[in-house]
């Protein structure tokens, strides 16, 4: 096997498949000193200030002259003089194609009442605040199949009761943009279709009033919707008591479901990745990217997110709008984020994080390019706000921060009923009410973290299988987990924890 990757035959780096030593083989030169796997070598000599290529797209500049077979990384790439702001050709809709042929697949879903369908049949426990989040855990720990099996033993139907909490809900406007996020958020979420019921638990006098909210979200209670305060209620021996007997009114109703045939059509996956690596780009980003060509061939849809984690490869997301303002939307998100960290005393090049350079990407615009490659190929349909509701098929962008967390949280609240979350150097995450699937990207991650690792991509690295092959494994993985089939972080119990709602603005 040859020890280094070529993307494209105009880069200007080559990726080592291995570590490389001082002297190996590279093309038509020799590697100089020791290169990390994954990392990058120069494939000829480049000037100093010369623009950097990889995926035939730059990702820096060099910040002194680098020779041919040095290692390119922090000391010698950089953003460039204007900090990666350099003009980029959006070409609006230029790459958009016809609409791909319809194919058909199924999964053993959820149908709910109106029509929508589940992937998991939870009930759930949300706070308007974080005064009332130890109140709302001592209910759902309660139904803990660990520590209390015998409270659910008459309810196999039910996933199980998670109360999710947050750090926020007070100390800010009421009417300003970090209150109309959260508010999104929680609406998404009292009405996702991977809970049966919900129960919201608040203080009482908070900011974010529950009655407020409940009107701005157009909600309204009902048997398998209910919503109280600690202070109304005496307590927080009382609450807990009083939100135990309402779940446990909630339970059989929760529990008469079945899962029958449903369309692939119903399935929305949030695309994510954390801890990237050189080797992101190569494997598991691009062959989460054929998956979501096949699930939108199959009438479904997914969510690329993490605008930070874009910003300079935004150009070849906007090529695939199928409208001019659709494209613009995204542009317009790019230039909101280039204020708020400039007012923040910030900048975009904050990311990547130390654990992503350490594993070989050295500048945003590096990372972004191969983050881009989860979204695949297929026409970008519509650009939402964070936690909006995802009302279009086929692949679509949601604004959100980069921190993997807080973009799955806004995901999900859009909707998204699955998580499939690439990962190089082994982020732990899982998440509720939507399973989530861990890619890894190259095969030592899996060997060593295999426990929470769902899939290995890094066999397209080995070069033992194509992208095009282990896409399709996603995809049927996906069909699988919608179906019920458990993934690794479902079954080490994570996702209650990993709720935490994007928070912007002043704390008063």
């Amino acid at each position: 096997m040859i020890p280094f990757i070529r993307l494209h035959p105009a880069d200007d780096v080559v990726i080592a498949r291995s570590q490389l030593v001082g002297g190996t083989t590279i093309e038509n030169f020799t590697a100089r000193g020791l290169i990390p796997a994954g990392h990058k070598v120069a494939a000829h000599d480049i000037a100093q200030g010369a623009p950097v290529r990889r995926y035939n797209q730059i990702i820096g500049f060099a910040s002194k002259p680098i020779g041919a077979g040095e290692h390119v990384h922090t000391h010698n790439l950089d953003m460039g003089p204007d900090k990666g702001d350099f003009e980029r050709d959006y070409a609006f809709g230029a790459d958009v194609k016809p609409a791909p042929a319809r194919r058909e697949a199924s999964f053993m879903g959820i149908k709910r009442a109106d029509g929508r369908v589940a992937t998991r049949n939870y009930i759930g426990v949300l706070t308007s605040v974080n005064c009332s989040a130890t109140a709302a855990r001592a209910i759902a720990d309660h139904f803990s199949r660990k520590t209390n099996p015998q409270a659910l033993a008459d309810y196999p139907n039910v996933d199980g009761i998670v109360a999710l909490t947050h750090g926020t809900g007070c100390g800010m406007d009421t009417q300003g943009m970090g209150m109309q996020i959260l508010e999104r958020t929680l609406t998404g979420y009292a009405t996702h279709a991977n809970f049966a019921a919900v129960l919201v638990v608040g203080l009482g006098c908070e900011a974010n009033q529950i009655k407020a909210w409940l009107d701005t979200g157009h909600l309204a209670e009902g048997e398998n919707f209910q919503t109280f305060n600690i202070q109304d209620t005496g307590g927080t021996r009382k609450t807990v008591e009083k939100g135990v007997a309402l779940i446990n009114g909630m339970l059989p109703r929760a529990n008469a479901v079945k899962r029958e045939p449903c369309s692939a059509a119903h399935i929305t996956i949030g695309l994510q990745c954390g801890g990237s690596d050189g080797y992101s780009g190569i494997s598991a980003n691009p062959a989460l990217g054929a998956a979501v060509d096949l699930l939108v061939a199959h009438g479904g849809t997914a969510i690329l997110s993490e605008t930070p984690e874009v910003y300079g490869a935004e150009h070849l997301l906007t090529r695939r709008a199928v409208k001019r303002e659709v494209g613009q939307k995204l542009v317009d998100r790019i230039k909101w984020w280039e204020h708020y960290t400039d007012i923040n005393q910030g900048e975009m090049n904050n990311n990547p994080s130390p654990g992503n350079k350490a594993g070989g990407l050295t500048t945003i615009l590096e990372k972004s390019l191969g983050a881009v490659a989860k979204g695949g190929t297929s026409n970008l349909e519509a650009v939402y706000e964070y936690a909006e509701p995802v009302d279009a098929h086929g692949f679509v962008y949601m604004d959100t921060p980069g921190y993997d967390p807080v973009s799955a949280t806004g995901q999900v609240a859009g909707g998204a009923n699955v998580i499939c979350f690439t990962t190089g150097r082994g982020s732990a995450y899982g998440c509720a009410p939507s399973p989530s699937l861990k890619l890894a990207t190259n095969s030592a991650l899996w060997k060593r973290q295999e426990e929470d690792m769902d899939i290995n991509c890094g066999e397209i690295v080995d070069g033992t299988v194509s992208i095009q092959e282990m896409g399709q494994r996603i995809f049927d993985m996906v069909l699988a987990t919608a179906s019920g089939e458990p993934s690794k972080s479902e079954k080490h119990g994570y996702g209650q924890n990993e709720f935490v709602p994007w928070q912007v603005g002043a704390v008063m």
